[in-house]
């Protein structure tokens, strides 16, 4: 079993400031397109006035290079301006791999980052194609879509010279039919090392646990590239600490009180383990890791990507210190407060029925990543990969606010609130205390929006 404690994150590694040249200068969205974005002053950014206390800058700091000999690699990688994606290419090419990166438009913060980037060939289109110009279906919705075909062109020219790939597909279009034809597109250009970052099918581990539709998607991608025989690798990410905001979006708002503390309430149980990942922030250097150890060492394993494994009222607690600001956990159903699409819709009905309001014993809690034996392994496969990695507390401490800053709160500027002295980390909408037994399972969500304007990648897991 892991361990029921917070692992301890080191906070002693070195950073540099990158060089001051035009090519690693910070993008500014709000110049280049006129319109307001979500990361129009984030971390991502140097515009916000906050910005300067924080070491961990995307932009402003790399970190320190290892003396090692520059790669002659060439990446794939799709939906580049995910968080996945984007991290893994800020790391890749920071170290000399050249990448290859589609793009599903040039608007926003980081796809202007990933289009201006030097060691970047950017393919900008979709992965679908629409059989009629004038169809506008909603394309998340899961399963069959007539009509809505796949871009293997745009796939075939991202794969040409290239020898490594990192796949996060999503459920923009067909995703099993994208996925499954990315795989033959790689195969057939000689990849030599694919890594696909997956979810599970509850399903597939017992019968009585509903799928979520957009990971029981993954699965079955993951299911095809085995089959058809690629070296490769399968990361399953935890929850990321990103996915948090004030503002009132599904399943991950962490909603600002009158008093100024803040409530997360989620279905998940108060004492039921969860992994987490700062995507943004980790992401890359794992999956360099991966690359740099080869197939040789991971061809056909999966890895838990996830550094924490806490229980939603231990997030809390995390988020509390480093926020500085009182944080309780509220065990309820996912409220839908705002316009999603309905892709986004289904999973997360179908996430609310797996992860039951119902079920008091956190023993009884679906794992998150499906397999109890894969999940047993969170932090440990995750630490073996990269050492450094920002946790909920630092999150909540130097990110959270540049985010909210970003989507034009100003709760940072104000008196802090730290709630009712003695008041409990812990409110099921009931009388009822969750005990902090310890000894319990884990899960989790991936999905979820946040900015006043999203990227449609922000919408995924």
């Amino acid at each position: 079993m892991p361990s029921t404690n917070p692992i301890p994150i080191r906070t002693d590694l070195v950073f540099r400031p990158a060089p001051s040249e035009n090519g690693n200068a910070s993008p500014k969205s709000s110049a280049t397109h006129g319109t307001r974005h979500k990361h129009t002053r984030s971390s991502y950014s140097e515009s916000s006035p906050i910005t300067a206390m924080s070491r961990n800058n995307s932009l402003t700091y790399r970190p320190l290079k290892r003396s090692t000999p520059s790669p002659d690699k060439t990446i794939a990688v799709i939906n580049a301006s995910g968080r996945q994606a984007a991290s893994l290419i800020r790391i890749a090419t920071a170290v000399g791999y050249r990448v290859r990166a589609q793009l599903r438009n040039l608007e926003g913060v980081i796809a202007t980052e990933v289009a201006t980037n030097p060691n970047v060939t950017v393919f900008v289109g979709e992965l679908y194609l629409r059989n009629k110009p004038d169809d506008k279906r909603d394309v998340t919705v899961h399963g069959h879509l007539p009509g809505i075909l796949v871009n293997r062109s745009l796939i075939s020219q991202l794969f040409n010279g290239a020898q490594l790939a990192f796949i996060n597909t999503t459920f923009y279009g067909n995703e099993i039919q994208i996925g499954e034809a990315i795989a033959d597109a790689a195969k057939k250009a000689g990849v030599q090392h694919y890594i696909y970052s997956s979810m599970p099918d509850h399903a597939a581990y017992n019968p009585e646990w509903p799928s979520l539709p957009l990971w029981a998607a993954k699965h079955e991608v993951e299911n095809y590239v085995r089959k058809i025989g690629l070296p490769a690798t399968f990361i399953y990410t935890g929850i990321y600490n990103n996915n948090f905001t004030s503002l009132l979006y599904p399943l991950f708002c962490m909603e600002l009180q009158p008093d100024g503390s803040f409530v997360w309430q989620a279905p998940f149980h108060p004492n039921a383990k969860l992994p987490w990942l700062d995507a943004e922030h980790d992401v890359g250097p794992a999956i360099i890791q991966v690359f740099k150890d080869g197939p040789d060492k991971w061809s056909g394993k999966r890895i838990a990507l996830a550094y924490e494994y806490l229980t939603p009222v231990e997030a809390c607690r995390a988020f509390e210190r480093g926020v500085g600001r009182r944080v309780r956990y509220r065990r309820g159903p996912i409220e839908i407060r705002v316009k999603i699409p309905e892709g986004y819709r289904e999973q997360l009905e179908a996430l609310e029925r797996l992860f039951s309001l119902n079920n008091d014993d956190p023993k009884k809690q679906p794992p998150y990543f499906g397999d109890a034996e894969l999940e047993s392994r969170c932090p440990d496969d995750a630490m073996k990969l990269w050492e450094g990695p920002r946790g909920l507390e630092e999150y909540a401490r130097e990110i959270f606010p540049l985010e909210e800053e970003a989507n034009g709160m100003t709760w940072m500027r104000e008196s802090e609130g730290l709630g009712e002295e003695g008041e409990e980390l812990v409110d099921n909408g009931e009388d009822n205390e969750a005990d902090d037994d310890g000894d319990d399972e884990s899960v989790d969500e991936g999905l979820i929006m946040r900015g006043l304007k999203r990227d449609e990648e922000s919408w995924l897991a």
